[in-house]
């Protein structure tokens, strides 16, 4: 053999005979590699713990978060429902896990509020106390077009204590706010943000509107809606309903029902199952006005035609003309709702769902030209 290639190969046997026993003495005698690194003597070496670092008082701020979410919490519970199916070979009927949400306690008569999408399709839900206790609960009611609905559970003695209820009508864009509710299941969980935005709208599940929401920065996730949504000194100020996020989690755009709302249409469900929206007994439609309003190059919602006997008919308001030919000829068309703006059906439905029944409200229409103000006194809706 050549000197060459015996010296190369001598060389290699050699560096892989030096690894391998490096890599057997290190990892079954180390300590020939490393005297006294295992010993005794070492073991001993900084083995106390450290010394604690005195951290102070806590800012205020903090404090009064925490003061804030230790009072909120027992106000809010978590919402597991259930759906029954049917097994497609068997023909048995049997429950399966449906969702999961937050909710909030109303009263004293145990109703708890939430939003309806929370319980939509549900055949039961269970309501979970901060204290653990579970509930079964029943369906008061629910309205639609805010997204609402309202459970009740019975509870006999240590009754949780109602959230306190604020206003939404004042409500300053940049406000802080806290969200309490259960995202992903994780119960009872704090996010804190501020006010963004006010008077926004949302398209709802079943294709309405809900309009006069409050847009929040505060982390708002799937098992969020229905919770309480809260201002700084911990009163109600929204109910969290939604968010917008292409991925399906807090993007900081979350959407809240305003108390305003909420504590005027909850009182009614409570006593009448459902609630009944104030009206004036005029016939709209928000595709036929976008072309109609875009003809005439204005904005404002057309008055169709007038219910004889309702309170638009009482005020004097016009329907549209139509002509022989089908055409359609505008007579009144509604420019504002108590000098607010209206530019839309949506809008002006919103608007009037801030009165209750009974109030009378200044409407201020367009007529060949001319702007009149007419006072209306809503009626019940359908």
């Amino acid at each position: 053999m050549p000197t060459l290639p015996r010296f190369i190969w001598i060389s290699l046997i050699i560096v892989l005979l030096v690894l391998f026993s490096h890599s057997f003495l290190y990892h079954y005698f180390p300590d020939v590699l490393q005297p006294g690194y295992f010993s005794a003597d070492n073991k001993h070496q900084s083995a106390e713990p450290r010394v604690v670092q005195a951290r102070g008082n806590l800012a205020e701020d903090e404090k009064s978060t925490i003061e804030l979410f230790e009072n909120s919490r027992v106000s809010v519970v978590f919402i597991t429902t259930r759906q029954r199916v049917m097994d497609a070979w068997t023909r048995n009927i049997f429950s399966v896990p449906s969702g999961t949400g937050s909710g909030f306690i109303w009263d004293d008569h145990g109703h708890i509020i939430t939003n309806l999408h929370v319980i939509k399709g549900a055949s039961e839900a269970t309501v979970r106390l901060a204290d653990g206790r579970d509930y079964k609960a029943s369906l008061v009611g629910a309205s639609p077009a805010h997204d609402i609905a309202v459970l009740r559970i019975g509870i006999g003695f240590q009754r949780p204590t109602p959230v306190p209820l604020g206003t939404s009508h004042d409500l300053k864009v940049g406000q802080k706010v806290f969200a309490i509710g259960n995202p992903f299941g994780l119960d009872w969980t704090l996010t804190t943000g501020i006010v963004s935005a006010l008077d926004r709208s949302l398209p709802g599940g079943d294709g309405r509107t809900i309009d006069d929401l409050i847009q929040t920065d505060a982390a708002i996730n799937p098992g969020n809606s229905g919770g309480p949504l809260l201002d700084s000194a911990g009163r109600l100020i929204g109910i969290n309903t939604a968010i917008y996020s292409p991925s399906g989690a807090s993007a900081g755009i979350g959407f809240a029902v305003p108390v305003d709302t909420v504590n005027r249409v909850v009182p009614q469900i409570i006593s009448r199952g459902k609630y009944i929206r104030p009206a004036m007994g005029i016939t709209v439609d928000s595709k036929l006005n976008d072309r109609l309003t875009q003809h005439l190059k204005l904005a404002g919602v057309v008055i169709l035609s007038i219910s004889p006997g309702s309170a638009a008919d009482t005020a004097g308001l016009q329907g549209a003309t139509i002509t022989p030919e089908g055409s359609i000829i505008a007579n009144d068309i509604i420019v504002a709702v108590e000098d607010k703006p209206i530019d839309s059906v949506d809008k002006l439905l919103a608007r009037i769902d801030n009165y209750k029944v009974g109030d009378t409200i200044k409407i201020t229409v367009l007529r060949k030209n001319e702007t009149i103000e007419v006072p209306v006194t809503l009626q019940p809706g359908e």
